[in-house]
């Protein structure tokens, strides 16, 4: 069968790998010169197991309004006229009950713990070097509220197995001794000994080049405008070249791994598929002689630092207004006065270099994976700021759909009755 996945992020790639694994003809389609140029190029590096956990929660509505409008608050919120921003947080307001917040974070573990699972397989025999790190993620709270309100997470996801340490300051310390220079009044943390981290941008351009090497084809500097549909099945998809000439690529099966592009392919036949895009930054700089080993959160300030080879990565900071990936300064300043008084001699502070870009959400921060309304087209999209973490999983998952219509990995998948 003759497949066609839309989108060269690490949903994309780790989608096509599978399914050529898996026997079929493979061809990737991405606007931009080579894979993992947009929300996969900078993220915050880490595979977070413990972390697998929705945004949507019942403090979430609170943290949004305190940020209506602030440049400096971490969680953003700039209310637009766009009604479909507001059908999205209507949406996510009913995500935020207590029973759905445990039902996703179940849902949310089984996936991560079955990605790192593929993830690790796909390094030990690929060899794969991408600044891979089994050092652990370290939580850190400085609001005993927070740390509480994490701790009963940690319970949840305790049951499906998943390690995690309750730690005092001195305990924190201990484990990453950076934290040490700490300008701010550490409380305690939360210690994930079997959490990762490594550059999903390293790792999804030399899975790109295995794919090239197992057959795969790939299209880059071509945009997907359009689906073709004959007989209300869709047959192929309207491509666009960087020169603007036109075309059309045929196949069985279409996947659609675009991100918040997805809905504006999909909408005009019926489908919308609830996705909206939440901004977040980076900065990366050279690590200095005393940066972290261990990959940090920060979550009163939503922040992640990881030490990917020889530079450090902090990301993090949530804007919900609109699609621009332009890169406010005012935003960096934030992000970088929040990496000094976290970690003062991590490096290079002034040497960083600023990224933004746009995490494709779901109201309950669960990934859309499985069959479209539309026959003939699959999703595997909407994983937010988990697609580091859940896309070799996810990738999995398709697979299994498009070639059995079951799967062993046990999740909410789409069945074609929704979006």
């Amino acid at each position: 069968m003759h497949i066609l996945v839309l989108g060269a992020g690490v949903v994309g790639i780790t989608t096509a790998w599978y399914l050529r694994q898996a026997g079929h003809s493979v061809t990737v389609v991405d606007r931009q010169s080579q894979p993992a140029m947009e929300t996969s190029f900078a993220n915050g590096g880490q595979i977070s197991v413990s972390h697998a956990a929705p945004w949507a929660t019942p403090q979430a509505p609170g943290i949004g309004l305190r940020g209506m409008g602030r440049s400096t608050a971490p969680v953003r919120f700039s209310p637009t006229v766009n009604h479909r921003q507001w059908r999205w947080m209507a949406a996510f307001l009913l995500q935020c009950r207590p029973g759905r917040v445990r039902a996703n974070t179940d849902a949310l573990a089984r996936l991560a713990i079955r990605s790192q699972v593929e993830l690790g397989v796909l390094r030990r025999t690929l060899e794969l070097d991408y600044a891979h790190a089994e050092s652990g993620i370290l939580h850190v709270f400085f609001n005993r509220k927070e740390l509480a309100r994490a701790q009963q997470r940690a319970r949840i996801l305790h049951k499906h197995g998943i390690r995690i340490e309750v730690c005092d300051a001195a305990r924190c310390i201990d484990i990453e001794p950076a934290l040490a220079s700490s300008t701010r009044n550490l409380i305690g943390g939360l210690f994930a000994p079997n959490d990762e981290s490594g550059d999903a941008c390293a790792f999804t351009r030399q899975l790109a080049q295995r794919c090239v090497d197992a057959g795969v084809v790939f299209h880059y500097e071509t945009t997907a405008d359009s689906l073709d549909m004959h007989q209300g099945r869709v047959r192929g998809v309207a491509v666009r070249d960087a020169r603007g000439v036109r075309g059309l690529l045929c196949a069985d099966q279409i996947v659609c791994s675009l991100g918040t592009y997805t809905r504006a392919l999909v909408e005009q036949h019926g489908p919308r598929p609830a996705l909206y895009p939440i901004k977040g930054y980076s900065i990366t700089f050279p690590a200095g002689p005393n940066a972290p080993r261990v990959s940090i959160t920060d979550e009163e300030h939503r922040i992640v630092m990881s030490r990917l080879g020889d530079n450090i990565r902090v990301a993090g900071l949530a804007e919900l207004g609109g699609h621009t990936v332009t890169v406010d300064d005012e935003r960096v300043r934030l992000l970088t006065a929040l990496t000094r008084t976290l970690c003062p001699d991590a490096g290079d502070i002034d040497a960083a270099q600023a990224w933004a870009g746009l995490r494709p959400c779901t109201p309950g921060n669960v990934p859309l994976i499985g069959r479209s309304r539309i026959p003939g087209l699959w999703y595997n999209t909407g994983h937010g700021s988990l697609g580091w973490t859940l896309a070799c999983g996810s990738a999995r998952l398709l697979a299994d759909l498009v070639d059995g219509g079951s799967s062993d990995i046990e999740f909410p998948h789409l069945t074609g009755k929704r979006h």
